[in-house]
């Protein structure tokens, strides 16, 4: 299962008094499972921008302490500064960065939001996706009039705060009004051209971002501008939506760039913006030789991005994220100014080095991995071995379909091949994941037995637990079981249309699925003997059971299609 992250970008009202931003900042990192990532003050603006990414349940906790420690150092009564605010957290939206819905954070914002009001007394707003009145999805309908109109907006009106209004008062004056919502990723990008003309540059802004270019009389450049019945310039609209972009001039590269910010990139992904910027430069006679990322970016941005330019190439897109990762950063450049390293550009691989103090299974080499399952430890054990021979098993299916895509004179079955070794790729990564899982689950079990159980309520508590921990421990292995049968699929499509020499490659991958189901299975039947609900320990036993008798037959069937291939040969 992909993993649910977001992140959160609030603007807290002060950009001058580092002790109050640290303050701020370390009650947001206060929180488990949250990484801050940037702190951006500004002195003109009086104004810090924090960035900070982990699980959604940690990040609207972390939220809600950076908002109350701004409630309690922050007040509004004595802030000046350049920027537009109407309150100490100023804005808070939350934002989906993967296995999660925009939907699903606007009703996480509007949780926090009604907690802001609720614990803190602080008058809030909801705006972007959050919002429960479309004119408030404008942000700058929420902060009209700033702070200094809240006395009017507040008690009632039409203009209140969806939380906490009440008449204007001294707790309101200190605090002001947050205004929290959910938002898509803003990717903040810059396209390397081969010309030092801002004006070039400009003009193929111009020519692809959303708001497009003023109409001028006779379609000419240097036309008188024309205007609607308002007065107001008529636009052309560029090629791309959810796009805005300008052309600038960078001393420190001694290039021009077009710098583009990407406000939705599920209707304008990275790798589209790319294509229709060099199709632009081209027409103009110029050519983006590059791309310069600025800040983090999202996985699945650079996977999208990769398999586009797989599929342009008709080549498998079945291969492990790393790769793809590699094909994305090479097709854009992205590496042409300064190396770009995806474990401090993406966010999810930050996160995962955030976590790295937990050393997964999965990352061990061959050799450690089998040194530490023979080492003293009881874990990993046969179930975390069982999810590795199945992970194994659909690699080699995997391989099967990426080499029979590439075969020479099968060029028109690329797809077909494609196709298989995704889905091999992704059973592939399930049962990694099953790997360390499975001695997570044992050591649910063992944090148990460190629980007290001196009194009554206490034996009563870890009974309790040690049911959780042990159906959680029967439930992993018997999840090996049914993610490794659905290889079998991959592997049989294999053995019959895929390259003639790989055939044994699917048939040993038949015989290693068919040992990680008997082997895990093996760890079902020893966990559940220790359930205290039989009826679910014989419920979970038989699944495991059918399923073993399935693989024996889907094996055998494979191993006997293999066997012809090999005779024939």
């Amino acid at each position: 299962m992909e993993k649910r992250i977001i992140e959160c970008v609030p603007n807290f009202s002060e950009g001058r008094d580092l002790t109050v931003i640290k303050n701020i900042t370390d009650a947001i990192e206060s929180v488990k499972g949250v990484k801050l990532l940037d702190v951006d003050p500004g002195e003109a603006t009086n104004r810090t921008v924090v960035t900070f990414v982990g699980e959604p349940e940690a990040v609207v906790e972390a939220a809600f302490r950076g908002v109350k420690r701004a409630a309690e150092l922050i007040d509004m009564r004595n802030h000046h500064g350049a920027h537009p605010r109407q309150g100490a957290t100023d804005v808070c939206p939350l934002i989906p960065v993967s296995g999660i819905t925009l939907e699903e954070c606007a009703e996480l914002a509007r949780q926090l939001a009604k907690r802001i009001a609720d614990e803190l007394g602080v008058p809030t707003y909801c705006y972007e996706a959050a919002a429960f009145r479309p004119e408030r999805k404008n942000l700058a309908v929420c902060r009209r009039g700033e702070y200094e109109a809240l006395p009017e907006k507040m008690g009632g009106t039409a203009e209140a705060p969806d939380f906490g209004d009440r008449p204007f008062d001294e707790a309101a004056a200190r605090t002001g009004a947050t205004t929290v919502g959910a938002r898509d990723f803003l990717i903040a990008v810059n396209f390397n051209l081969n010309t030092t003309s801002t004006r070039r540059a400009n003009a193929i802004a111009f020519d692809v971002r959303e708001k497009g270019r003023p109409m001028r009389e006779g379609g000419k450049l240097t036309g008188k501008p024309l205007k609607d019945e308002n007065g107001k310039p008529l636009m052309q609209p560029g090629t791309l939506k959810a796009t805005k972009a300008i052309g600038w001039y960078i001393d420190e590269y001694g290039i021009a760039q077009v710098s583009m910010n990407i406000t939705d990139t599920a209707v304008t992904p990275l790798h589209t913006a790319f294509d229709e910027v060099s199709r632009a430069a081209r027409e103009r006679g110029i050519r983006v030789t590059g791309t310069e990322i600025v800040g983090l970016v999202p996985k699945k941005t650079l996977l999208e991005a990769g398999k586009h330019y797989l599929r342009m190439q008709q080549r498998s897109l079945g291969l492990p994220e790393e790769e793809i990762i590699r094909i994305a950063i090479k097709s854009m450049g992205l590496d042409e100014l300064k190396p770009f390293k995806p474990e401090e550009k993406v966010i999810e691989y930050l996160l995962e080095a955030e976590d790295g103090a937990s050393k997964k299974l999965i990352d061990l080499s061959c050799k450690a991995f089998a040194l530490e399952t023979a080492s003293e430890s009881p874990a990993p054990g046969g179930g975390s071995v069982s999810a590795y021979m199945g992970a194994l098993g659909a690699a080699l299916g995997t391989m099967v379909a990426n080499l029979s895509a590439h075969k020479a004179g099968w060029d028109d079955r690329w797809e077909e091949f494609s196709d298989w070794a995704e889905r091999g790729q992704a059973i592939l990564n399930r049962l990694l994941m099953l790997v360390d899982e499975d001695t997570e689950a044992f050591n649910r079990i063992m944090a148990v037995f460190g629980m007290p159980k001196g009194t009554e309520a206490e034996r009563a508590a870890r009974d309790e637990a040690m049911e959780a921990a042990t159906l959680y421990a029967t439930e992993v292995p018997l999840r090996t079981v049914e993610t490794a049968f659905e290889a079998f699929d991959v592997l049989r499509a294999m053995a019959e249309n895929g390259n003639p020499a790989s055939a044994s490659d699917s048939g040993v991958g038949a015989l290693a699925i068919r040992a990680a189901i008997h082997g895990a299975l093996l760890n079902v039947k020893i966990n559940a003997a220790g359930l205290r609900d039989r009826a679910k320990a014989d419920e979970l036993v038989a699944r495991g059971s059918d399923f073993a008798t399935r693989a024996d037959a889907c094996e055998a069937e494979i191993v006997k299609i293999v066997e012809s291939k090999i005779a024939n040969s």
